[in-house]
Order: structure tokens, then sequence, then C-alpha cells
């Protein structure tokens, strides 16, 4: 909400919506393709939150709707999180359990990428067709969101000071990229981080300490709900965790895993840790939890610790954006405006496919006997 007060993201919806007016659906495959590579590097698919109040303006204008922009948001964060390159919270905690080169098979998992957010660029072309056959649906959208705000209709030009701030807001953020790979930042810090940003733009921008806190007080309104719901949604998992049911149920499922035939095994292990994401949505805390068990396992029946790796980073990933139990999915589709329902609705064809792909990736990856062991 700072940066929105300081008119920079006005500025960049208003040029943005310019320059893709005459191919609005290059907008897509462009967004998409930069922020999933974003959170493949960095593994933060809670960006999502940060996106989605600066896509809505901009999908608005392009034609689309707010669920265009949510879906820009979830399928770019979490394509990139669940075929992660350099992930520091699932792929490096993971690898250094499994005693592994930290981020080794990167190549194998920019493939799965390439296939991932590939499939997700072709349907949301396809939602977009939609929508374009369907104008009703693009005005009920815009009447929904009229009353929050976004955007106004209007150019926007900024001054040399406002330039400046954009320019800082550019480095901060790939100052942010570089802690979170050099010092494996948590969310705290970059809570703490983020909340630098808006003061040190704001204040390059030229806003008073008192329009700094009136922003950061309107930004905090408009994300109290999603905060709340991932408070609720960490409370289940803190109850399973304390009762002890979760070691009971992860106990339990490696040795339905272990049963299962060696040549279909990962098979089992992707669609356990889809499953357990649902107790544990946290990456790293599932990570911790599981692969102990799983990276054993893989030994036992046969299969690369690298390929039991990767099958825990699809089942995470997939899960993150349909299990209610996902705080930061909640609290982004909560904050466009968009119920649990019209949202599972909407993503399950796209969660059919890529479940597909990463079948497909981790039957490979068994058959080539992919990883250094």
């Amino acid at each position: 909400m700072v940066l929105k007060d300081t008119g920079i993201i006005h500025f960049g919806v208003d040029r943005l919506t310019k320059r893709f007016s005459t191919n609005k659906v290059l907008i897509i495959p462009v967004l998409l393709v930069t922020f999933s590579v974003i959170t493949a590097f960095i593994g933060t698919p809670e960006l999502a939150l940060v996106y989605v109040p600066i896509l809505i303006p901009l999908m608005i204008k392009l034609g689309y709707d707010k669920m265009m922009a949510a879906g820009v948001a979830l399928i770019a964060t979490t394509g990139g999180f669940l075929s992660a390159l350099t992930n520091p919270g699932t792929v490096g905690l993971s690898h250094q359990i499994a005693e592994l080169p930290v981020y080794s098979g990167a190549g194998y998992r920019f493939l799965l990428l390439m296939a991932i957010i590939l499939s997700g660029v072709v349907f949301l072309l396809l939602y977009a067709k939609k929508l374009e056959k369907n104008p009703q649906l693009v005005k009920q959208s815009l009447k929904e969101t009229a009353s929050k705000h976004f955007f106004e209709e209007k150019s926007y030009e900024i001054t040399t000071r406002q330039k400046i701030a954009g320019l800082v807001v550019i480095i901060m953020f790939f100052g942010m990229i570089y802690g979170v790979l050099t010092y494996q930042w948590d969310f705290v810090t970059l809570a703490g981080y983020f909340l630098a940003v808006g003061i040190v733009v704001g204040i390059v921008a030229g806003l008073s300490g008192n329009q700094i806190s009136e922003s950061f007080n309107k930004g905090f309104r408009d994300v109290l709900l999603g905060a709340m719901i991932i408070g609720v949604a960490r409370g289940v998992a803190v109850v399973m965790e304390e009762s002890q049911i979760i070691d009971t149920i992860i106990y339990g499922l490696s040795h339905v895993v272990s049963s299962l035939p060696s040549s279909i095994t990962v098979l089992g292990m992707l669609a356990t840790q889809g499953l357990f994401n649902f107790f544990v949505p946290s990456g790293s805390g599932q990570a911790l939890i599981t692969m102990p068990i799983m990276i054993p396992l893989a030994d036992i029946v046969g299969t690369t610790r690298q390929t039991a790796i990767l099958a825990f980073q699809i089942g995470d990933g997939l899960s993150n954006i349909i299990f209610p139990t996902s705080g930061y999915f909640m609290a982004t589709i909560a904050a466009a405006g968009i119920s649990y329902a019209k949202w599972a609705k909407f993503i399950y064809p796209l969660l059919i496919v890529w479940f597909l792909i990463g079948c497909v990736f981790l039957l490979i990856a068994h058959a080539i006997s992919w990883g250094p062991f």
C-alpha cells in the first residue's frame, strides 16, 4: 500500500496496459515466466500475496477479471515452487538431510519447470479466450472490485523523484533475492525487509512519516483477513504436532508406500507427500518430518534419493493451491475476493495436468536412476 500511494504501482500498471493493449494475451506468459523463475530460485510462493493487489487492476484494465489475477499469481508461484531449482527451504534442506550435493540435479528440475509453466500458460490462455467470449464475467468482476479502489481510469505520469524510488524498489527486490540465497533469510526477516522497503521507498518518493504510516495501516487492514486465515490454518498443524498425531500418520503412510511395486514406489511417495501437506503445509517443516523416513525408504526400494526429493517437491507444491490449510494460498484468494469453491472449480483441471506431468517426470527419473545416488 505504501508503494501504491507513491504512485509507482499505478504508473507501472498504466504502462503495462499501454504496452500490451494491442496484444494483451502476451502479458500472461511474460508474468507467469517472471514470477515462476523468481520463486524457483528463492522459494517464496507467499509472494502471491504481494502480486495480487498489483495484478487485479492490471487484469481488469486489460479486459480480464480478478480470477485471472489470482490465477497468474498462484499458478506462477506454485509452479516455480514445486519445480524449484534452488529453493533453500525444500531443495536445499532436503539435500542436506539426504547428504546430496546441495542444489544438485537442477538441470532435470529445469525441464520440469518448463513443462509446468508451459501448461500453466496454456491453461490461462484458454481461460482468457473464455472471458473474451463471456464479457459478462468481466463486468461482474469489475463491479466487485470497483468498491475496493484498486485503480482509477486515468493516465499516470511520475516525477524524477518517483522514478528514483522505482529504481530503489528494483534494487531492494534483488537485495531480497540475494539475502534469501546467501543468508537463508526466514519469513520473519523477510517481513522486516518488506517493511524497510516501504519506509525507504516512501521517503525517497517524498511521502511524509504520517503518510507512510497511514499507507501501512490501510495495507494492514486489507490483508488482516488473510493474516487471520493463515493463523487458523497454522493452528491445525500445531495441534497435529503437539498431539503427536503427525508421527503416527507418516509412519503408517511410509509402510503403505514400501509395500508398493518398486516401479511405482515414487508415485506412492508423491501421493504421500501431497496428502501429508494437508497436516504440515510448511515445505521446510514437511522436509524435516518426512525426509528422514523417505530417504531410507528410497534406498530400500531401489530408487534414488534425488528422485525421492523430487516426489516431495511435486507433492508438496501441488497441494499448496488446493488444501485450505495452506495459509498463504487461502490468504491470497481472500485478498482477491474469491471463494474457495470458485477457486477449486477453476484450478482442478490444471492440477490434474500437473499431477500427470509430475508422474511422468518421476517415472523417467526412476527409470534412469537420476541423481548422484
